[in-house]
């Protein structure tokens, strides 16, 4: 793997890194408006990121299928909607603001549960960026160096506001701003581990690539609807939400084309 790569993988970690770091510069806890604009800003730029970077190169792959270029995207997008709903069900784990922990019952802190429920939403990012690059070291056709560019950049542009809303729960929960800071690092620390395992096993997987591009975009198509729309619309009707997904939207798409 060259360097060049090795820097791509991280700039979405860095993302986070840098958002978790607003624990040390803000003292009050994010607003609910704010919190409902990030989020808002987040559905769209992976709304974008999973057609423009994954199903549309999928299909693209897959055009010697004829009419049926659909199929390993409709394949895979499944997948990813059912690996990503495994996983809820199975990892204990509590939304920013909600109640009641989801999942199986655990004797796990509180701020524990955030952690998990913000690292299960950075699985399926982390997945995405480690495909897209997979498929431009082993020379896929469809994924040049700019489009896998656009997608670790989005995704990092989006990390930023996800880290604050980590860090800052956890340091009103009572956790000190250097903990809190560590915990929100922690929580997308998963995205560059899980790219560089799918980009060490690529070899066993490049027959497969329209799948795993459409699976990825399943997966982040199913946080997008369970965890982020919802947030983005609860509590005292706003449009603040729907505003922000259109810039998150129109960011992502102009990237990705004038990258690609």
């Amino acid at each position: 793997m060259n360097l060049k790569v090795l820097m791509g993988l991280m700039i979405p970690f860095l993302g986070t890194a840098l958002g978790a770091g607003c624990v040390f510069f803000m003292k009050k806890e994010l607003g609910g408006k704010v919190q409902k604009a990030l989020s808002g800003f987040a559905s769209g730029v992976m709304v974008a990121a999973s057609i423009w970077s994954l199903i549309i190169p999928a299909m693209e792959q897959s055009d010697k299928l004829g009419r049926l270029s659909f199929l390993p995207a409709f394949v895979g997008f499944w997948l990813g909607i059912l690996f990503l709903l495994l996983l809820d069900t199975i990892i204990p784990h509590l939304h920013v603001n909600a109640d009641e922990a989801e999942g199986p019952k655990s004797n796990f802190k509180r701020t524990t549960m955030m952690v998990l429920a913000v690292t299960l939403h950075n699985i399926p990012e982390g997945m995405a960026v480690g495909v897209v690059f997979a498929g431009f070291l082993t020379g896929t056709q469809y994924i040049t160096w700019g489009g896998a560019l656009a997608l670790a950049i989005g995704i990092a542009i989006q990390n930023f506001p996800e880290g604050a809303i980590v860090s800052m729960p956890l340091r009103a929960e009572g956790n000190g701003k250097k903990k809190a800071f560590m915990k929100g690092v922690l929580s997308g620390a998963v995205e560059p581990l899980g790219a560089l395992l799918i980009i060490f096993a690529t070899g066993f997987f490049v027959p497969a690539m329209p799948y795993l591009l459409s699976f990825a975009a399943g997966a982040m198509i199913y946080v997008v609807v369970e965890e982020l729309l919802p947030e983005m619309s609860e509590g005292e009707h706003s449009n603040i939400g729907v505003v922000m997904f259109a810039v998150g939207f129109t960011l992502m798409m102009a990237l990705d084309v004038a990258l690609g």
